[in-house]
């Protein structure tokens, strides 16, 4: 550096010589001198002041421009922490304030003393020029965080609020919507998370009256706004505990010491007994429990619990001030318990986070200990170095006396760190005694259940085997009663198929026929005479039997988890990724464009209902469990034989929720929806809720249907054969004609007499029925007459007491492991609306799958050159898994969760969001319920920016 060039330049910026800095700019430009531009002055007239705060304190407009053109920094500071616009705004210098302001100068920097550019200044004309500046700035940082609340950008929003001079956190937009409110309705948790950690207040209210957690979307952001983050995640409760006399029914007020501790209200006989809960009185948790008060008795509430029992308290002494302190103990403790026993399951990154903050006390209490054994042996080694005898040359005393008392605070305060890690090591012993006690509490509860579940699946067999076998007609009978009914009618069409053509309708059956034929079965990558691809049926390699796994001694091990969070071993999945298996509601496709060329609305939606049934069809005896989608990961099928496309994306991971999209290639239909499959364990049985709207929209009519899918359980988790039956309420609405069709999946009962059955009804806009539907979710479905359906329901229940007391002598089967039902009779009158194609002849071997479902993961050179990376297709261990090697499939698994848990932990400190690529969250337009929109141009192929997923 040169410091005559710089002194040099710091005279001319003072004296206002604009010639001789242009001149010294140029040669720096140049590179024939090197000079700091923001270099300070070292004299006492200009000390720690750079030639930008001497060129605006005197006025040198020419001069701040200049450095200001050459790179000067606007907001430098000298020593007294004033920047330039502090120095021109004292000296009144108009001119100069406003090229710097033009220049992003901060008006809103802090000097030495506390005071900001407006705040110097004695011109009037330069304080309202910058509060004109400041409040522009002041709007756009308000902007700013609005429209990043909005957009969900977590890290764009900790930016702002970690400024200097941060916008108002509870600013407002034109409907009085602060920052908390657009994250609420927009559904952004991790932003929610971040304002509400910075001080958002959760009871503004907008303009509507509304407060954040009245706009909030979905229940994890109700919990966060409702009480969860909001109110208990940092609060310490206190336990509280006195005496009080207690109201009971016979003894009338009798006293007992009382103790609020974890939202639990117990009551001893004395205070003694407090520290023992074998000697408790009783107890009440507080879950949801509500304090009520009379103003004529000042001392005397009464706490009404979850269950509804009422419980009457007295303060010794008429104090209002101490029955206050019981009632807000009461409600914190009560707030506690209901926010804890309410909340789900925490995610992934809660518990990731838990468990790095015991491994972090864990490893605080090692270096606690290691630095509490130095700091003993320096404190020794020092109190023998002031030691009289030690001391020759005679230390002053005062220095002596200063230093004892330093090494005996320091003695003191080693006495209180060895007395903490004593005490956190001896917890830590207490709590793996506890934990070793819960998990042999929790061994022997198993067992108990396993055994429990034993005996009850004998006494059901034994009471199968006492009851009279129901008479079942063979399959040819069956069939034959189909084809001879005299007064049953059929809609061209709708026979037994699994495809359809849109070049030849007409012909459908035939062309399914012969895809389904086994002497075409090994020629895979052949086409059809019209051009359309010849899919596979059959799958590399057969599947791994499962008689040697029990899916109990894995669930016995996971008590208390959320079932969706649990890894299952590689044996129990089938060879398909979730998404894939979503893709088999298109398996009847051919029952939408039917739909689409009738002109009733009523035979439409006859239709829509078959579709609706079929979709969960391919379900019956699918016991093994499809691999969870990847956050990021696609799915796109594209069959020109059935006329559709479809694309399918895994847009959240926890929870995990599955969004697709398919059209038909006429434009005939739209077809799409979001699946968030909700588990529930019910000891013997495994529930899955498919919560989420599914909607069908026929082009050709403006038609809209939206339904919700069945219930679909699993029985015999702990003994027995899987079984699968579908039970529940599906209401098919027509959103244009105000038509609904309710059906219900009936559950198999203890004999299995209504088991697959599904029945329901067609009703207009005015709820009147139009028409009656029955039949098995696994094999057909038919339409009839309501007067024909209503005469057979009555008669029913008299023929089957009749066919009960014609087969009562017959021979009885020696077991049932699955409960057995009736073959579908068919009602005379019935239009058969849907039939189910048989399955291939080696679908047993290959997981049960239908001839759909053989080809979903086919992928040949061709279809590899266009999917995205993030295809299910392209899945390591489902590719393994499909070809036989269980091991890989394995590892693979594995490895995946692991990248995938990686990837959301970096996700999470860089505070960065997942950007879901192909769909978008918003209202669905017929039901304006939560939904998951497409967001379009997935089939330009334009794949850039994809996550590495696998």
């Amino acid at each position: 550096m040169n410091t005559e060039t710089e002194q040099q330049l710091l005279h001319d910026a003072r004296n206002g010589k604009s010639e001789e800095v242009q001149q010294l700019l140029e040669n720096m430009k140049k590179g024939e001198i090197i000079f700091n531009i923001n270099c300070k002055g070292r004299s006492k007239s200009n000390f720690s002041w750079t030639p930008l705060h001497l060129a605006c304190y005197f006025g040198h407009t020419s001069v701040v421009k200049d450095l200001l053109e050459a790179g000067a920094d606007v907001n430098v500071l000298n020593d007294m922490g004033d920047t330039p616009l502090h120095r021109a705004s004292f000296t009144g210098r108009k001119e100069v304030v406003m090229l710097l302001l033009e220049c992003d100068a901060d008006i809103f920097i802090v000097n030495g003393n506390g005071q900001t550019a407006k705040e110097v200044t004695h011109d009037k004309e330069i304080r309202e020029m910058l509060e004109a500046v400041e409040r522009t700035q002041e709007r756009k940082l308000k902007e700013l965080l609005l429209q990043a609340a909005r957009e969900g950008e977590t890290g764009k929003v900790a930016a702002l609020l970690n400024r200097s001079n941060p916008p108002d956190i509870n600013c407002t937009d034109q409907m009085g919507n602060t920052p908390l409110h657009c994250a609420a309705y927009r559904a952004h948790k991790h932003c929610a998370l971040k304002l509400l950690k910075c001080g958002a207040d959760t009871n503004v209210k907008n303009k509507n009256g509304q407060t954040p957690l009245a706009l909030a979307q979905g229940v994890e952001m109700k919990q966060v706004l409702g009480g969860g983050i909001a109110k208990m995640t940092n609060k310490i409760l206190k336990r509280y505990e006195g005496l009080l006399w207690k109201s009971s029914r016979f003894f009338g007020w009798k006293p007992y010491w009382v103790v609020l501790e974890h939202g639990v209200l117990s009551w001893y006989q004395k205070q003694a007994d407090a520290g023992n809960t074998n000697h408790r009185q009783g107890c009440k948790h507080l879950t949801q429990a509500i304090c009520t008060v009379k103003n004529a008795d000042g001392c005397l509430f009464s706490i009404k619990c979850f269950d509804n029992t009422i419980h009457s308290f007295k303060v010794p002494k008429a104090s209002q001030e101490t029955r206050e302190n019981w009632i807000h103990a009461i409600q914190d403790h009560s707030a506690y318990s209901t926010h804890y026993c309410t909340q789900e399951q925490q995610s992934d990154e809660e518990e990731e986070i838990d468990a790095t903050c015991i491994a972090e006390l864990q490893d605080s209490l090692k270096i606690a200990h290691s630095c509490h054994q130095r700091l003993d042996k320096e404190i020794s080694s020092f109190q023998s170095m002031i030691t009289p005898s030690d001391n020759p040359q005679g230390l002053p005393t005062l220095f002596l006396k200063r230093a004892e008392e330093i090494s005996k605070t320091a003695r003191e305060t080693c006495e209180a760190l060895s007395n903490c890690i004593k005490l956190f090591t001896r917890q830590e012993g207490v709590r793996l005694l506890k934990l070793e006690h819960e998990q042999e509490k929790n061994k022997i509860l198993s067992e108990a259940l396993e055994t429990l579940a034993t005996e009850h699946h004998e006494l059901e067999q034994s009471l199968v085997k006492g009851s009279p076998p129901v008479s079942i007609l063979s399959e040819e009978q069956f069939y034959d009663a189909i084809s001879d009914s005299e007064s049953e009618k059929s809609f061209t069409g709708f026979e037994t198929v699994t495809s359809f053509s849109l070049e030849d309708s007409e012909n459908s059956s035939d062309t399914i026929t012969a895809n389904m034929s086994e002497e075409k079965a090994n020629k895979n990558q052949e086409t059809l005479s019209n051009g359309i691809k010849k899919h596979r049926t059959s799958l590399p390699s057969p599947m791994f039997s499962r008689n040697d796994f029990s899916i109990w001694s894995i669930l016995r091990k996971c008590i208390g988890m959320e079932l969706s969070k649990i890894t299952m071993p590689v044996i129990f999945n089938e060879p398909l990724s979730f998404l894939q298996r979503l893709t088999e509601y298109m398996e009847h496709t051919y029952l939408i464009h039917k739909a689409s060329l009738l002109s009733d609305p009523i035979e439409r939606m006859k239709c829509v209902a078959a579709f609706a049934v079929s979709a969960v069809a391919s379900q019956w005896e699918r016991t093994g469990k499809p691999f969870n989608p990847l956050l990021g990961e696609t799915y796109e099928l594209v069959r020109d034989d059935l006329g559709f496309r479809l694309i399918s994306e895994q847009v959240s991971h926890h929870p995990p929720i599955s969004a697709f999209y398919a059209e038909g290639l006429n434009n005939d239909f739209i077809f799409h929806g979001s699946i968030y499959p909700k588990l529930k364990f019910w000891g013997k049985s495994v529930e899955a809720e498919p919560k989420g709207i599914i909607t069908l929209k026929l082009l050709e009519h403006n038609e809209a249907y939206t339904w919700t899918n069945p219930t679909c359980c699993v029985h015999n988790i702990i003994v027995g054969k899987l079984w699968i039956e579908q039970y529940g309420n599906m209401e098919i609405t027509n959103h244009k004609t105000g038509e609904k069709c309710m059906l219900n999946f009936k559950p198999c009962g203890l004999f299995g007499k209504e088991l697959h059955k599904v029945e329901g009804y067609i009703q207009d806009k005015s709820k009147k029925k139009l028409c009656a539907l029955y039949g098995k979710w696994t094999e057909c479905l038919y339409s009839v007459d309501l007067t024909t359906f209503e005469a057979y329901k009555k008669n029913d229940k008299k023929n089957t007491e009749e066919k009960k007391n014609k087969t009562g002598n017959s021979d009885e089967p020696d077991e049932m492991p699955l409960p057995e039902c009736e073959s579908m009779y068919v009602i005379p009158g019935s239009v058969l609306l849907w039939k189910i194609a048989p399955r291939p002849s080696n679908s047993t071997q290959m997981y049960n799958f239908t001839t759909f479902a053989m080809m979903l993961n086919e992928l040949d050179q061709e279809m590899e050159s266009v999917i995205p990376k993030t295809d299910c297709r392209l899945r390591p261990d489902v590719r393994a898994m499909e070809n036989g090697e269980i091991d890989v499939a394995s590892e693979e698994k594995k490895r995946l969760e692991e990248k995938q848990r990686a990837a959301r932990k970096n996700r999470s400190k860089s505070e960065e969001d997942w950007n879901i690529r192909w769909f978008h969250q918003g209202p669905n337009p017929h039901t304006g319920g939560h939904d998951w929109i497409y967001s379009g141009n997935y089939w330009d192929r334009n794949y850039f920016n994809l996550p590495d997923i696998y």
